[in-house]
């Protein structure tokens, strides 16, 4: 059989691609995104969450989904590691003790974690997933679970003020500002950006152990905030593992939810996952990002 010369240059192009260093790999990243309870509306977030994660192109996503609410999670037993990320849309029963350990022992031998939204309310009398997840909120959190962590003066403060942990005002656009722009997830985007209107997270609070704040948000008292600059975008090392966790998201019954339809919510969330799968972020900063002054929407992420 004669090959054209063009389909044979062609041929020769996929060879060398396909021998270089981790593309094989970045085509190919198994994500697990696993669902089934939460307090927000988690049949609707985690449909849409599957096709972000797909739309950067490198992963291939299970969604795994739990028993419902006070259901038998006797044979919950997902198999961790055959994924290179797990993504939580979860916040429900506890898992049971050989399904933590899985887990556990999952992140601590390298696996990467993506906390998003309201997942970092998950077991707050874990005290192994409070450190994975660095802050959290609701779930009773109170200053034993650790400080509150905010943006002050350039630099993180950690405040063991007594109070509870977790709380938002009113729902609200509101700037996103990068603290860390070097880091792998931020590199190449704008050092501030405008959000679409979501629930800004104040008073998250947890063991903040080997954490890096990437980006905070001013909490507006006028909105119902802290009159603080609050963490969003943040990891933590676990182990050799890592975790990214957005507290950006809000899934109400809007289809789509505002939130999920920002641009910067969207590429955040996938550099983020690509980071938290492999140390490092191969995606190019897209030219939709929004700026400090102006919105970018993808109204197409809509529960199919």
């Amino acid at each position: 059989m004669k090959i054209s010369f063009p389909v044979l240059m062609l041929l020769v192009l996929v060879c060398i691609f396909a021998a270089m260093p981790g593309f094989a790999e970045n085509l190919s990243l198994k994500a697990m995104l696993l669902t089934g309870q939460n307090n927000h509306n988690w049949q609707l977030s985690s449909p849409i969450l599957k096709t972000i994660l797909e739309d950067a192109g490198i992963f291939t996503v299970d969604t795994v989904t739990t028993p419902p609410e006070g259901g038998d999670f006797s044979d919950f037993a997902p198999v961790f590691s055959d994924y290179d990320v797990i993504v939580l849309d979860y916040n429900g029963d506890h898992w049971p003790d050989a399904t933590r350990a899985a887990f556990l022992d999952y992140v601590r031998s390298g696996g990467g974690v993506v906390i998003y939204h309201a997942a970092d309310n998950a077991f707050p009398d874990w005290p192994a997933f409070n450190e994975i997840i660095g802050l959290g909120g609701w779930g009773n959190r109170t200053e034993a679970h650790g400080p509150y962590v905010y943006w002050e003066d350039g630099k993180l403060t950690r405040d063991m003020t007594p109070g509870p942990g977790g709380a938002h005002g009113r729902a609200h656009q509101f700037v996103i500002d990068h603290r860390d722009t070097e880091h792998p997830i931020t590199r190449g985007l704008p050092e501030a950006w405008l959000h679409e209107e979501d629930e800004l997270y104040h008073h998250l609070r947890g063991p903040a152990k080997n954490l890096s704040v990437l980006a905070t948000a001013w909490s507006d008292p006028e909105t119902g905030g802290t009159g603080n600059h609050e963490p969003i975008l943040f990891t933590v090392a676990y182990g050799k593992g890592r975790m990214f966790q957005t507290a950006l998201g809000h899934a109400g019954n809007e289809n789509p939810p505002p939130a999920l339809q920002c641009t910067g919510f969207i590429v955040t969330l996938q550099r983020g996952a690509e980071w938290a799968a492999t140390g490092q972020v191969t995606q190019e900063v897209p030219e939709d990002f929004p700026t400090k002054d102006s919105l970018s929407l993808r109204p197409d992420f809509t529960r199919k």
